[in-house]
């Protein structure tokens, strides 16, 4: 008996905690649309499709951070660089909004 509610417990906490941790990332993800909307997407498209002239930001492979990251910071090609203008935590927002909507999830 003991050990079923130690289990039951177990459970609950584990889906209260997970139940957390998506609603942070839906936060994140709208939050980061939000920043796609006011700096991205005359470029970039409307929710990420690209017209073809600019990089598919759907094809960003999870491991891609990095390379998203230097891109946002320092510019690339026609890209302007976004230093000084995004902060962070925007720039983090944006990456979880991508990732959300990408090719492959």
């Amino acid at each position: 008996m003991r050990l079923s509610l130690i289990a039951t417990m177990a459970c609950y906490t584990a889906l209260s905690f997970t139940q957390s941790v998506f609603a942070q990332d839906g936060k994140k993800i709208a939050a980061g649309e939000r920043v796609y909307n006011n700096y991205c997407f005359t470029c970039h498209g409307d929710n990420l499709v690209s017209t073809g002239q600019t990089f598919d930001l759907r094809r960003l492979r999870a491991n891609e951070r990095p390379r998203f990251e230097n891109s946002v910071i320092n510019g690339k090609g026609q890209m302007p660089p976004w230093r000084g203008v995004l902060s962070g935590e925007e720039i983090d927002q944006l990456w979880n909004f991508i990732r959300a909507n990408a090719n492959d999830k």
